[in-house]
């Protein structure tokens, strides 16, 4: 099946030698394909409504290069590149074809997802999309069902974590481009990995970004964090959504990527009737019934709002889930007792229950750290409409060391924030190295080649680190050497704790998925009872198949709580304090004959789980 038609924008492959060209470009009164190689020539446009251009042009084949000639002027990349090598050079026209071998995979449902969050350039010594295919089996051995993509839209240099994109078509030519990705998701399909892709559509990257010399791609009506806003709502926004939405389906169509993580789409400022995050998520859904597939939009949202992921129908946008960071905060500071920056909002084991029970910990109340109301109730959604974690590239890479959490807590509280992520009833995502208490850094790094833009960066991570309150001075980001102390040390996984500890991962996640009350996502039935007297979070999964109960002990002393335990027996599942697991030793009974509350002694940062026999 072939993704490309006749009105995709960028270069199409007709067969043959045959390509043809559209670039929306408003600016320009006329519009002129230089081919650059094999051998130079110049090839007027037909100017089409709405400030569209388009050329046929035979004679082309694969690895060609090619600019566009704005009104005899400025010769620019193609905005939708299919290949561009160089930021600021040529677009090359890519080998389209591929020899798929992932029959039968139509994709999973969302509740089946165990995500996996991965930055290309770091995870392998080769940085490559090629290399991580080895270690695919290792992963889905550990209960991953996705494999996430952090951004992989070409930026300038080698060195990104992928946000500063300026081609959203083109896959990073460092990482193998776009032939790489097809063989990377194929061996996924074939080991039964869905992939997510990170996209960005709220800001492009500030070096090898044209887009404003053919078209109002851009606005100063509002501002990002990163710069001009996308003009998603204004004078001739229509072009711009289709650019971006066209990308969404570029992505999922001709790659086969299962999802899409939408980036910060807080910063997508649109006061239109249609939102465009809303048209994007319907654009991607319908495709998907054309392909007869499975594909899920997420977003990141830091704004608490459930109508991102309310249907339709009940006035939401109907996106399928969204990241939720209020889960990560209270565990954060659970265990680490950090209350700095936007980690003063939390704190004690009450607020973890009301996230739990409610999905947001914010859903009206006042915020003292954003000093003003934050958030509405997400309270009658299902529990798949939240991606969780206790690490992801931002909460790690933000810090000013970019330090995960194996180098800020014990091994046991990395077991206990294994236990309250992956045995919630949300969808659970793992940041790369995590399973197995990988202590390489992940911190913030760039390769840009403008001295000063390298100067901002430097200035600006700084800036943002005050309200914090870190000590110490951040790693340059320019720097190679900041890159390369990223790099994960993957073989580390199978020996002393990391091996342990990714084994007391495989093994939650079995629970997980076997036992029928925590494979269930079911928010509404779950009770939350915090014991905050001795920092114990007690939690009820209900299920006609079997009640599970755990017990959640993150103080520093041992503690003595109490189960709600109904008229039976019950087993224990799993002991974090057990030998087996490199702990101090259980004393909770493997069974109990229950008659109402049952008392149980707990160790420090521990948790153990009963179920229903």
């Amino acid at each position: 099946m072939s993704a490309k038609t006749k009105e995709d924008l960028g270069c199409v492959h007709l067969g043959g030698d045959r390509h043809e060209f559209l670039v929306w470009a408003p600016r320009a009164e006329n519009v002129q394909l230089r081919i650059v190689s094999p051998v130079e020539r110049l090839i007027e446009m037909r100017r089409e409504a709405r400030g569209y251009h388009r050329v046929l042009v035979e004679g082309l084949e694969p690895g060609a290069r090619y600019l566009y000639r704005l009104d005899d002027r400025d010769d620019r990349p193609d905005p939708a590149s299919r290949l561009q090598p160089d930021v600021h050079g040529p677009s090359e026209i890519p080998d389209f074809h591929f020899d798929w071998h992932d029959a039968g995979w139509r994709g999973l449902p969302l509740a089946q997802y165990v995500l996996y969050e991965l930055h290309v350039g770091t995870f392998t010594p080769e940085g490559t999309l090629d290399a991580i295919i080895p270690r695919l089996a290792d992963l889905r051995d550990l209960g991953i069902t996705s494999i996430e993509l952090m951004p992989l839209a070409q930026f300038p240099g080698a060195r990104n974590w992928g946000y500063d994109g300026v081609y959203p078509y083109a896959v990073h030519t460092a990482y193998g481009g776009p032939l790489a990705l097809k063989r990377f998701v194929n061996a996924c399909h074939q080991n039964q990995l869905a992939v997510t892709l990170d996209v960005v559509y709220n800001h492009v990257g500030p070096e090898g970004n044209y887009l404003s010399f053919f078209g109002p791609y851009f606005t100063d009506h509002y501002k990002t964090p990163w710069g001009d806003a996308l003009n998603f709502d204004l004078q001739q926004s229509d072009e711009v959504r289709r650019f971006f939405i066209d990308n969404a389906l570029y992505w999922v169509t001709e790659f086969r990527i299962d999802a899409l993580r939408l980036d910060a789409v807080h910063a997508i400022i649109d006061s239109s009737a249609l939102p465009f995050v809303e048209q994007l998520a319907l654009a991607v859904h319908d495709r998907a019934r054309e392909l007869d597939r499975v594909i899920h939009v997420i977003a990141e949202s830091d704004r608490n709002d459930s109508r991102i992921t309310r249907d339709l129908e009940k006035g939401g946008w109907g996106l399928d889930a969204s990241w939720n960071d209020d889960i990560h905060h209270a565990v954060h500071v659970l265990l680490t007792d950090e209350q700095t920056g936007y980690y003063a909002d939390f704190g004690g084991v009450s607020r973890l229950a009301t996230g739990l029970r409610e999905g947001f910990i914010y859903s009206g109340q006042y915020s003292a750290y954003r000093r003003r109301s934050h958030g509405n109730s997400a309270r009658d959604l299902p529990g798949e409409r939240f991606v969780v974690f206790s690490q992801n590239h931002d909460q790690v890479g933000n810090r000013m060391l970019g330090e995960r959490l194996s180098s800020l807590v014990s091994f046991e509280s990395l077991k206990l924030a294994a236990g309250a992520i992956l045995l919630s009833p949300f969808i659970p995502l793992l940041f790369m190295g995590e399973e197995y208490a990988e202590k390489a850094p992940f911190l913030y790094f760039v390769s840009h080649s403008d001295p000063g833009l390298i100067e901002a960066v430097r200035k600006g991570r700084a800036e943002e680190f005050r309200a914090f309150r870190w000590e110490g001075e951040p790693l340059d980001p320019q720097s190679e050497d900041t890159f390369a102390r990223c790099k994960l040390h993957w073989d580390a996984r199978d020996h002393g704790q990391h091996g342990v500890l990714r084994a007391f991962y495989k093994e939650l996640l079995r629970l997980r998925r076997e036992i029928p009350a925590l494979a269930a996502l079911d928010m509404q039935a779950l009770r939350a009872i915090p014991q905050e007297n001795c920092e114990v979070l007690v939690v009820r999964r209900p299920h006609e198949r079997g009640e599970v109960v755990m017990a959640f002990h993150f103080g520093a002393e041992s503690a003595r709580a109490s189960l709600p335990l109904s008229p039976g027996s019950w087993r224990k599942l799993l002991d974090s304090t057990e030998g087996r697991w490199l702990g101090s030793g259980s004393s909770a009974q493997p069974a109990i004959d229950a008659n109402g509350q049952t008392t149980l002694v707990l160790s420090p940062k521990s948790f153990v789980i009963y179920a229903q026999s």
